[in-house]
């Protein structure tokens, strides 16, 4: 039996640190670690061809988002502001429908649906900018404090970073081209009056593909900033799977699974404390934006074709996807911080019933042996470990701990979890029905 144990896998934990360590199997591992996990590449460079935050740092230079230096910054705010203000003010006071093409004119969404765009993409603009000057990349996405997990935790993470992209482009892609298609036919037919400039195919042209950049430019970045929120919250996933496997055994250490949730409920928080505003900021832009669309396009007297509303149909389909990636990554590091109240109840349990049932077991053989005299009871060893009064009150402290600290992703105090969804969804289907109602009288 205590052979056994010892060539378990042992947990222990610093108490200066509060670094967990798997002492067998993790030396082996060691040799295995990603090149973005080891300590030496802590503070690699944006030059480094290694890099596995590569995707990320090409990211930002496409979108001229790189502040890591005075020039880099300023080349980033002349974009944004030629891309995000100036293309969609050109094409709102230029970009003029003809009389002939009267199927365009009834939603007028060209100038219509501007206003969210450019505001979503102002919002992750200077999310992002104050991400860059407050924290940086690397500490925006934790790995500056990835050494003090597990290795379960760091894989896990590792893998999360290499298809983090994937969700971007799954949105993007398909978005793109819809739009490509749509932009197209439209500048086939709209007309383009600037003062002292001749107008002709040349100017449409150029319109055109500076239109299409604007479009991709702000759809960009907004859906950067979901994929690094939904990035952020996979990493918490990571570490509640790794504190719900604390849990296995009946030799857990309580005050060790005491320190990793107050890690993770710090970082939690300041996740909270970091997107909340732009959380905030894209709800209530989206169903403005929804909403105002709604209501013009029931109030309007005209067959709905792919001409004149297939701007709609793009900008619903890019805001709600990447705002619901966003709200269930949320909701899903909430659900799994309530349910490690379970997880701990469940573990008191079986540990309390365990030193129960042993020295229970333990008082039953030593009245059997008492009992047989003729029996030789050198040979017999009974192996239980004791479990003291303050253990069990240790458990106790921390099952009592769990039950009033397992929020999650929290916005202003508010949880973030499927009972606030489930209340969104309501709120947001009352002004869905209110608008019904005005369009029906």
């Amino acid at each position: 039996m205590k052979a056994t144990t010892e060539q378990a896998m042992d947990i222990d934990i610093s108490a200066s640190a509060t670094t967990l360590s798997f002492s067998k199997n993790e030396e082996k591992s060691q040799l295995n670690i990603p090149l973005l996990l080891q300590p030496s590449l802590a503070k690699s460079k944006s030059n480094n061809t290694v890099d596995e935050l590569g995707n990320f740092r090409m990211s930002l230079q496409w979108c001229a988002l790189e502040h890591t230096s005075c020039v880099g910054k300023l080349t980033s705010y002349v974009f944004f502001l030629f891309l995000t203000i100036a293309v969609p003010l050109f094409s709102f006071l230029f970009v003029r429908v003809p009389a002939s093409a009267s199927q365009l004119q009834p939603f007028s969404l060209i100038k219509l649906l501007q206003l969210p765009e450019s505001g979503l993409a102002i919002i992750a603009f200077f999310t992002l900018s104050r991400f860059f000057r407050r924290y940086g990349l690397r500490q925006l996405l934790f790995l500056d404090v990835l050494q003090e997990d597990s290795m379960y935790v760091q894989r896990g993470y590792t893998r999360e970073l290499q298809k983090a992209f994937r969700y971007l482009a799954f949105i993007m892609l398909p978005s793109f081209f819809v739009e490509l298609g749509h932009k197209i036919l439209l500048f086939l037919r709209v007309e383009i009056s600037v003062p002292y400039i001749t107008p002709g195919f040349t100017l449409n042209s150029i319109v055109f593909v500076l239109v299409l950049v604007s479009w991709v430019y702000r759809t960009g970045v907004f859906l950067l900033v979901c994929v690094l929120f939904r990035l952020t919250c996979e990493l918490q996933i990571l570490r509640f799977e790794g504190l719900h496997k604390l849990f296995e055994g009946c030799g857990s250490n309580a005050s060790m699974i005491f320190r990793e949730h107050v890690r993770i409920r710090r970082q939690l928080w300041v996740t909270s404390h970091r997107y909340r505003f732009f959380i905030i900021g894209c709800l209530v832009t989206i169903t403005v934006s929804q909403l105002g669309s709604l209501l013009l396009v029931l109030e309007s007297k005209s067959d709905t074709t792919f001409f004149n509303s297939g701007d709609l149909m793009i900008c619903s389909a890019v805001q709600l996807s990447g705002f619901f990636l966003c709200l269930m990554g949320a909701a899903r590091i909430t659900h799994r911080a309530q349910g490690i109240v379970s997880i701990a109840t469940r573990w008191h349990m079986l540990v309390t019933n365990a030193s129960a049932a042993s020295e229970q077991w333990k008082s039953q053989m030593q009245e059997g042996l008492a009992s047989g005299s003729d029996s030789d009871s050198s040979d017999i060893r009974i192996s239980v470990t004791p479990q003291t009064p303050s253990s069990f009150q240790t458990r106790q402290a921390l099952v009592t701990y769990l039950q009033h600290n397992y929020g999650g992703i929290t916005l202003f105090g508010f949880l973030l979890d499927r009972g606030l969804l489930h209340t969104l969804f309501a709120f947001e289907f009352s002004l869905v029905l209110w608008i019904l109602s005005m369009v029906a009288i």
